[in-house]
């Protein structure tokens, strides 16, 4: 039987002729430029940027010269995260963590510009013109080669104009690029195959008259082309109502609905077409007057003469330039059911911006066509409107989703929108850019807001990354963390310090690994005697320190000539025997040091006394070399004896790790802790610690719930705050009022407390999350999803309930924490399954 269908080959229809010099060449003479565009994350924009990045579209497409066509093209495509479980050593919660996002479906945004020097005739051409109604292509020659060299000067121009706007950077595509290579696809094959996968073969286009199909895809399309369809007023951006409130506005571009926020597989395409303008200002002269003299038969042409008129008027009170432009969203579907979903999906869409839907089956064909990268000549001007520059690119999308960072080191985040995982540097990447000074971190959020997920979340991503880790904590928010580790090191590392009556806390202050007693560990050992010795308001004599000084310096030069054990008990023997000689032979007398009263006072730490347990451990604990340690001190932070000597204990800790581990990084993290360190006199190892931790390859970080600590106290204020660069808020609905005074001490702008009071205002009712808001220097700010596997969260949990039942099974299980959490999690799993 004989084919009698119409059916053309591609090659014979193909509208380009070539790609060189990285510009597309059309078969009718047409010359395009071609650029990828990275534009702002979404949600990250105020007002004012917004208007920025307006004006810098308008500057720079004033500089094209006439019979240019600007073509934006936004790809929007579903795709599935794709995790690395090969990698290797991956943690146990870091391969759950995969697991769980594993094919995770998000919308993923590409964005390419497209700049066509074109001719009058070209622009002028209407559908039936296409080069699809044509039998033959036969290549034009360029004639005028000024005219290429003005386009390709204004094309360079362009760019730099965008780029230096700092918001939108773009990024010029080359031939491979374009045309592909053998092992990557090129956005031309994409385009005729509507699909970014690579090794998607090329498939049959039927292009019908009222269908289009690329394989089985078939295409829906919605236009705006007549000024009747359009909003009586556009602006750059506007409100977006599911995550605004009272206080704030959130605020995408005026173009997002069809954008991010339209979830399927779609094209929007944006053209604008500069003309003439003066020409086609004296055309609409000539219709005025018509129309005027018409005017009589008919009060539709009275009318309009009446918006001819405004039109020009417009033009010359403001100098506006005339133009054209056309917008229309491609969606397309395998599915019929779920393509008839699409049509009303966008029509809804295109209806939030307060436009007419208009579904369109007439043009579909050409316009497919006509978006074909470099192919915008062949678009037919029937289709197109008159309009000025500024209102036609409020039409422009201007935010894409959240990017990754290119940096190796940092935490994992979820997009808040879609849930796809991103990884996100908050330490390394912002010092090296400048954006932040220090990498020190403050932390607020009310209780049941998140902290402890995320500061959780944070620390576990930290360690396993080879960071030492040193935790403050007053409510056992670690302690799933510490013996996982603990398990899955065999006790090499994850110690866990913390007071009950059957183990109370014990330290051995003169232990060193390496027999290695430097100035900060010898100073450390002189504070917390003389922290034993005097109150706080009784300081030391001159002559009393220099006798404590000698005494330490004594004791420790005997342990290196006699290699004898360490220990509280072994110094204060030496004191009351040798150091005793050697103060008569000095004939140091008793006003000057009263050896009798400091041997009493330090009774109760030495054997038989009342203390003799806190400072004598026989433990030989190398928390130098331990990289993730906790210490709990709820039970005593209101002790007057224990608590001061614990904290100095942990500040030489961090302190001695901060100065000996060259080249480590390293993390110490105090919760609710600091109140009760602030206020026993450590306020200066606070302030020491936020000021020199920097330039050790350090971070101090300080977690609070309670908004009236942040602001009363002067600690805080300007030692924590001023010294952190990195700020990080959960949800603050529970301050609503408060904020003002939140706001101003912080130093937050609009934009970041508008994107604060906006966490947990939409969140997606089947994805268990909570969002928290990072600021970095008061420049770059994004609020990401907090989303974990059931496997972390039975580590993380706070949960008293949750908590003892890991803790009893993994008791059951001879301590083995890891099995506890995989058999808690996959019974969750299957309970859920089940229903």
């Amino acid at each position: 039987m004989r084919n009698v269908g119409k059916t053309a080959t591609l090659e014979n229809k193909f509208p380009l002729l070539a790609v060189e010099n990285n510009c597309i060449l059309s078969k009718d003479a047409d010359i395009t430029a071609c650029f990828r565009v990275h534009l702002p994350e979404l949600f990250t924009v105020a007002t004012t940027e917004y208007e920025a990045i307006h004006s810098a579209w308008h500057k720079a497409i004033k500089t094209l010269p006439d019979y240019t066509i600007v073509h934006k093209q936004d790809w929007y495509i579903k795709e599935n995260y794709a995790p690395d479980l090969t990698e290797e050593d991956q943690s146990f919660l870091s391969k759950s963590y995969q697991r769980h996002f594993n094919e995770r479906p998000f919308l993923n945004h590409y964005c390419y510009l497209f700049l066509t020097k074109t001719t009058k005739e070209r622009m002028r051409m209407q559908s039936n013109f296409s080069s699809l109604c044509k039998g033959v292509l036969i290549p034009k020659e360029i004639r005028d080669k000024e005219t290429v060299r003005r386009f390709m000067e204004a094309v360079a121009q362009f760019e730099r104009i965008i780029n230096d706007s700092g918001f939108v950077k773009l990024e010029r595509l080359t031939e491979n690029d374009i045309i592909g290579t053998g092992d990557t696809k090129g956005l031309l094959e994409q385009y005729l195959t509507l699909s970014k996968e690579k090794g998607t073969p090329m498939q049959d286009i039927a292009l019908g008259s009222e269908d289009v199909r690329i394989g089985n895809k078939r295409l829906c399309l919605h236009t705006l082309s007549d000024t009747d369809d359009l909003p009586n007023t556009v602006s750059s951006n506007t409100r977006y109502e599911k995550l605004s409130t009272d206080r704030s506005d959130c605020l995408l571009s005026f173009a997002a609905p069809v954008g991010l926020l339209l979830s399927c597989n779609h094209i929007y395409n944006q053209y604008l077409f500069l003309d003439n303008s003066d020409e086609n200002l004296r055309k609409f002269e000539k219709a005025a007057r018509n129309m005027h003299s018409l005017a009589r038969y008919s009060r539709a042409n009275q009318i309009n003469k009446e918006w001819i008129e405004r039109y020009l008027n417009e033009a010359h009170s403001f100098g506006l330039s005339s133009i054209r432009a056309h917008f229309n969203v491609m969606a397309w579907s395998d599915d019929p059911d779920e393509l008839k979903r699409l049509k009303n999906d966008t029509g809804s869409a295109l209806a939030l911006m307060e436009c007419k839907p208009r579904h369109n089956t007439v043009d579909v064909a050409t316009l497919y066509w006509a978006a074909m990268p470099g192919n915008a000549g062949d678009f037919p001007s029937e289709e197109s409107f008159y309009t000025f520059i500024e209102p036609a690119l409020c039409f422009f999308t201007e935010e894409t989703n959240y990017q990754s960072s290119v940096s190796p080191f940092g935490i994992k985040m979820a997009d808040r929108l879609t849930g796809k995982p991103i990884h996100l540097d908050i330490s390394d990447l912002p010092m090296k850019k400048g954006v932040i000074t220090n990498r020190n971190k403050f932390i607020l959020g009310p209780s049941g807001s998140g902290k402890s997920f995320f500061t959780n979340h944070m620390v576990r991503q930290y360690y396993e990354q080879g960071a030492h880790v040193l935790l403050v904590d007053t409510g056992n928010s670690y302690q799933g963390l510490c013996e996982l580790i603990k398990g899955k090191t065999r006790g090499e590392d994850g110690v866990y310090f913390t007071y009950t009556e059957n183990n109370p806390i014990a330290f051995n202050p003169f232990y060193t690994d390496d027999g290695v007693f430097d100035i900060e560990k010898r100073e450390s050992i002189k504070t917390l005697i003389l922290t034993l010795w005097k109150r706080d308001d009784e300081p030391p004599t001159r002559s009393e320190e220099v006798a404590l000084s000698n005494a330490v310096s004594g004791y420790i030069q005997r342990i290196k000539q006699n290699a004898e054990y360490p220990s509280f008990n072994g110094f204060y023997d030496y004191v009351q025997s040798d150091y005793r000689n050697v103060l008569e032979e000095k004939q140091v007398r008793e006003k000057d040091f009263d050896l009798a009263n400091f041997l009493n006072v330090l009774e109760p730490y030495y054997k038989g006394g009342e203390y003799d347990y806190l400072l004598n451990s026989d433990k030989q604990l190398d928390l130098l070399s331990k990289r993730f340690i906790v210490f709990e001190i709820d039970a005593i932070k209101d002790h007057k004896i224990l608590f001061p000597i614990v904290t100095i204990i942990i500040m030489e800790v961090f302190i001695n790790k901060m100065r000996r581990l060259k080249g480590v990084r390293k993390m110490i993290l105090i919760e609710e802790a600091w109140k009760a360190i602030a206020k026993e006199g450590m306020a200066a190892y606070i302030k020491y610690l936020f000021k020199t931790v920097r330039k050790f390859f350090g971070e101090a970080i300080v977690v609070t719930q309670e908004v009236d600590d942040i602001i009363q106290s002067p600690v805080v204020k300007e030692s924590i705050i001023n010294n952190s660069d990195c700020k990080i808020l959960l949800d603050q609905r529970k301050y609503m009022n408060k904020f003002d005074d939140i706001q101003a001490m912080l130093g937050l702008t609009e934009k970041e407390k508008a994107q604060i009071l906006s966490i947990n205002q939409n969140n997606d009712p089947s994805r268990l999350y909570k969002e928290v808001w990072i600021g970095l220097g008061g420049t770059h700010s994004a609020v990401y999803a907090t989303e974990v596997s059931l496997e972390e969260y039975y580590c993380y949990t706070t949960e008293e309930t949750e908590k003892m039942e890991v803790m009893q099974l993994a008791s059951e299980l001879g301590g083995n924490m890891e099995m506890a959490i995989k058999r808690i999690a996959g019974q969750r799993r299957d309970n859920a399954n089940s229903y």
